[in-house]
C-alpha cells in the first residue's frame, strides 16, 4: 500500500531543497528561479521506526525492511495557476494523484533568494495556493455538472449521487471554504473520493525556517501554526538547508550535528511522523529469522485487509492472524516467550489491527 505526499508551494520557498534532502538525492534541481522543477520528481524514503531494529535484534533477522513513503516534488504554483498561468494546469493534475499535500511555506528572510511576490508572508502564500486549488475545483465541478445533466434527468442513481456531492462541494467553495470542510456520510465516502477534488486533500504546512531557527521556529512559523490550528490542519517547522546538510552525513555524524543544533531528531523524521498522523496511518510488523519488515496501513484496518497489503492471496484466503503486541514481544524476548506467557492471540476476520502489532497470517492458498 503506497502513500504519496505532494510537496507544493510558491516558487523559491525551498521545495526542491527539501525534496533533495528527503530522498537523499540531487534529482530535483534546486535553483533560485521560478519553475526550475519542470516535471514532478518522485522519490521514496524509508520511514524511520526504532521499533523495527529492536524486533530484528530479538529475532536475529538477517534483513531489515522498513516501510516507505513516496514524496512528489511538484513545481511552484503562482497566482492564476487555475487558469493556466505559469505551469499551472500540469501541476494541478499532478496534485490530484497524491494522497496528501505538504505545503512548504517560506518562513525565512534572505535577500539573496527572490520571493515571487516580493515579500515574506507565509499565511498569504498559503491562501494564494489554497485559492488556486479552490478555483480549479470550482471549474472542474461546473464542467462535470454539465456533463451529467442527462443522466440525472434519467434518474441514474450514481449520477444523482455525484450531483448531490458536487453541489455540496460547490456550496462550500463558493463560501470560501475548501471541499474538505464538507461532512460526508460513510455511504458517500467512495463516491466523494472518486470526485478527486484538489481541496479534499489533507494539508500539512511545512514551515521552512533559517538554520538558526530550526529548534524554536520564528514569528512566521508561529503565524502558520495558528492558521493551521484554526483549520484543524497540522504544521511542522523544518530547515531545508539543515536537512540537506544532514542527508550527506552518516548516522553518527547526524546525531552529533543534531545535538549541536539542539534538535532531538531530524526534520525528516518529524515530517514523516506528521504525514502519518495527517493520513491516519499506522504500522504493523512481520518478524522472523529471514527478515523483520514494517507494513503501513490505515487506522481501523481489519486483519484480512492488513494481510492483503502483503499479497492479495493473504486477504482472499485469510484464516486468522497470530498476533503479539509490540510491548509484549520486546518484554518477553520474542515469539516463543510471548507464546509461553499466553500473549500470542489468534485473531479472526473482525480483528482491527493495532499500531505495533507483530503479525503472522495463516491463509488458504
Amino acid at each position: 500500500m503506497g502513500f504519496r505526499m505532494g510537496i507544493v508551494g510558491l516558487p523559491n520557498v525551498g521545495k526542491s531543497t527539501l525534496f533533495n534532502a528527503l530522498t537523499r538525492t540531487a534529482a530535483a534541481q534546486a535553483a533560485n528561479f521560478p519553475f526550475c522543477t519542470i516535471e514532478p520528481n518522485v522519490g521514496e524514503v524509508a520511514v524511520p521506526d526504532a521499533r523495527l531494529d529492536k524486533l530484528a535484534e530479538i529475532a536475529k533477522s538477517k534483513e531489515i525492511i522498513p516501510t516507505r513513503m513516496t514524496f512528489v516534488d511538484i513545481a511552484g504554483l503562482v497566482k492564476g495557476a487555475s487558469k493556466g498561468e505559469g505551469l499551472g494546469n500540469q501541476f494541478l493534475a499532478n496534485i490530484r494523484e497524491v494522497d496528501a499535500i505538504a505545503h512548504v511555506l517560506r518562513c525565512f528572510e534572505d535577500g539573496d533568494v527572490t520571493h515571487v511576490e516580493g515579500r515574506v508572508n507565509p499565511v498569504e502564500d498559503a491562501q494564494t495556493i489554497e485559492t488556486e486549488l479552490m478555483l480549479a475545483d470550482m471549474e472542474s465541478i461546473e464542467k462535470r455538472l454539465q456533463n451529467i445533466v442527462r443522466k440525472v434527468r434519467g434518474g441514474d442513481k450514481e449520477a444523482v449521487q455525484q450531483e448531490r456531492l458536487m453541489k455540496a462541494a460547490m456550496e462550500a467553495l463558493e463560501a470560501g471554504q475548501p471541499a474538505r470542510t464538507v461532512e460526508v456520510d460513510a455511504e458517500d465516502a467512495k463516491a466523494w473520493k472518486m470526485l478527486q477534488l484538489l481541496t479534499t486533500k489533507p494539508i500539512l504546512y511545512v514551515c521552512n525556517v533559517g538554520e538558526d531557527e530550526a529548534a524554536e521556529g520564528n514569528e512566521h512559523s508561529a503565524a502558520v501554526a495558528e492558521m493551521a490550528a484554526e483549520q484543524g490542519a497540522a504544521s511542522v517547522v523544518i530547515s531545508a538547508k539543515i536537512e540537506e546538510e544532514i542527508s550527506q552525513l552518516d548516522a553518527e555524524e547526524q546525531a552529533m550535528f543534531l545535538d549541536e543544533l539542539g534538535l532531538e531528531q531530524a526534520g525528516l523524521d518529524r515530517l514523516i511522523k506528521a504525514g502519518y498522523d495527517l493520513l491516519h496511518l499506522q504500522t504493523y510488523f512481520t518478524v522472523g529469522p529471514k527478515e523483520a519488515r514494517a507494513w503501513t496501513i490505515k487506522e481501523g484496518t481489519a486483519a484480512p485487509q492488513a494481510a492483503g497489503v502483503i499479497h492479495g492471496d493473504f486477504e482472499r484466503g485469510f484464516i486468522r492472524a497470530e498476533t503479539i503486541a509490540y510491548d509484549d514481544y520486546i518484554a518477553l524476548g520474542g515469539e516463543n516467550g510471548a507464546k509461553d506467557a499466553g500473549k500470542m492471540r489468534a485473531e479472526g476476520k473482525s480483528y482491527v489491527v493495532k499500531d505495533g502489532d507483530v503479525l503472522h497470517f495463516l491463509f488458504n492458498a
